[in-house]
């Protein structure tokens, strides 16, 4: 790496250690070029997935589903915990390994702060060096966000999603305040270890922006999981008490109190630009405080990119990843890949069963102008997918929403065992528009989930009636 008065000089700069920037950091260095990354936290090396997002949580999933009505739960809880840790940890030291082994590559720990549109200050543990770049890519990822609710932020018992997973210690009652994927994940893992789980929802649904059936269902799941679900409730203020914390709320039209242990706050997660400095590079921001980037990632420098949840959007490790495809082409390819190309991106709620989805709903393929039918089934009810009663696991159903007059799939809702596989067969099918019927008539291992797919397919339940002219 070259330095010059203090500088270290590089042809590529990445702060963040998110999926994207080091996809790219990866590439450009095995490409001979001089690479920096910085991270702002030792503890964050591979960014939210291995750390604090998808690995730890869907591995508190498998510990929370393999315990026995038997095993002790604070027990149990406490060593799953344990061992979930020390699996971030592994996965932890190999991703900061992998770049700062490599030869061209050096990982700084610190703070970066943008001095001018090419150079940033890094706060390394009281010490301060300079780092300038041809190219910039910002992948600094996302942040939970507390509402502003009097008590909450500062009572001793709330909790972010982050801390929650790292506390060895189960909740015996937990209030969770937000009901979207974060909050129901979160209330289905532990009440699956043993808590009390209240889940404050302030609409009249959980899940409102699924298919209305799909949110009916997961709440039949769930409520039947023991979990309490108070809809249209409104937290209005958070109390501390000598052992847990008073959550006060309004629901129904009236008053009302809930005492409990731990208090989740899973309102959503916002871009976590503060502190960058972006206004000295002359980076622009939107409205919502996520950096601004066209179909390329470009941000308003040219040279500087953005790449996962920093840039806003749904945040998923996985177009983080694509994003980084997006970036390499511009560096180094045609520069014709972008967003725009991004087809029936597949999304998965991990509760018990999990919830998958992808395209439209039927509300949205009608509004689209779409004559659509509708092929659902309970998966109690399909015979043809004996692998669900193999694993113990009946609940949920599958739904496609076809295209009556081409016979193209439109959308799915799959809540059933392996419905985050199986999501990803039904979103190929969409983007290379193979019909419901080719995908009905497929030949399918067994026993398997997929097999489903060749009943539920030929089961449709209702179809749109042709619309009659000059009505």
């Amino acid at each position: 790496m070259d330095t010059t008065n203090d500088t270290l000089h590089a042809d590529l700069l990445v702060i963040g250690f998110g999926k994207g920037g080091t996809a790219v950091a990866k590439t450009m260095g095995r490409l001979g070029k001089r690479v920096v990354l910085v991270e702002q936290s030792e503890r964050m090396y591979g960014g939210t997935c291995p750390n604090v997002g998808c690995v730890p949580t869907k591995a508190l999933v498998h510990h929370a589903e393999k315990r026995r009505a038997s095993d002790p739960a604070r027990e149990w809880y406490a060593r799953s915990v344990e061992q979930v840790q020390a699996l971030t940890a592994l996965f932890r030291r190999g991703n900061y390994e992998a770049l700062n082994n490599a030869e061209t590559t050096t990982v700084l720990t610190g703070r970066a702060t943008f001095l001018d549109p090419h150079t940033v200050s890094v706060d390394a543990g009281g010490e301060r060096l300079l780092v300038s770049a041809a190219t910039i890519l910002i992948n600094t990822g996302a942040e939970t966000i507390i509402p502003d609710t009097p008590g909450l932020r500062e009572s001793k018992h709330t909790l972010t999603s982050t801390a929650l997973i790292e506390t060895t210690t189960l909740p015996e009652r937990l209030a969770i305040v937000g009901g979207g994927y974060i909050g129901i994940e979160f209330a289905s893992i532990y009440r699956q270890f043993g808590a009390h789980v209240t889940l404050f929802e302030a609409s009249s649904r959980i899940l409102g922006r699924e298919d209305d059936e799909a949110a009916a269902v997961a709440e039949a799941i769930l409520t039947g999981d023991g979990i309490e679900i108070i809809k249209g409730a409104h937290v209005t203020e958070v109390r501390d008490i000598a052992d847990g914390a008073s959550v006060v709320y309004e629901a129904g039209g009236r008053r009302q109190v809930l005492d409990v242990e731990a208090i989740l706050a899973a309102t959503g997660r916002a871009p976590a630009t503060r502190g960058l400095g972006l206004e000295a590079a002359g980076v622009r921001t939107t409205t919502h405080g996520a950096v601004e980037v066209d179909e390329h990632l470009r941000t308003s420098r040219p040279h500087i990119y953005a790449l996962g949840d920093v840039r806003g959007g749904p945040q998923h490790t996985y177009l983080s990843l694509d994003d980084s495809r997006v970036v390499l082409d511009q560096l180094l390819g045609e520069g014709r890949r972008s967003v725009s190309d991004r087809i029936a991106v597949p999304r998965t709620l991990f509760m018990t069963p999990p919830l998958a989805t992808v395209g439209l709903t039927e509300t949205e393929a009608r509004a689209a102008g779409h004559r659509v039918k509708i092929a659902s089934e309970p998966v109690a009810e399909i015979v043809a997918m004996p692998r669900a009663y193999i694993m113990e696991e009946t609940r949920g159903f599958m739904k496609f929403v076809i295209d009556a007059d081409t016979d193209e799939i439109l959308g799915a809702v799959l809540l059933s065992i392996d419905a985050q596989e199986l999501i990803n067969t039904v979103a190929l099918a969409i983007r290379h528009r193979i019909t419901a019927s080719e995908l009905r008539d497929a030949v399918y291992n067994h026993p398997t989930s997929t097999e489903a797919f060749n009943e539920v397919l030929a089961t449709i339940v209702r179809v749109d009636e042709p619309q009659t002219a000059g009505v």
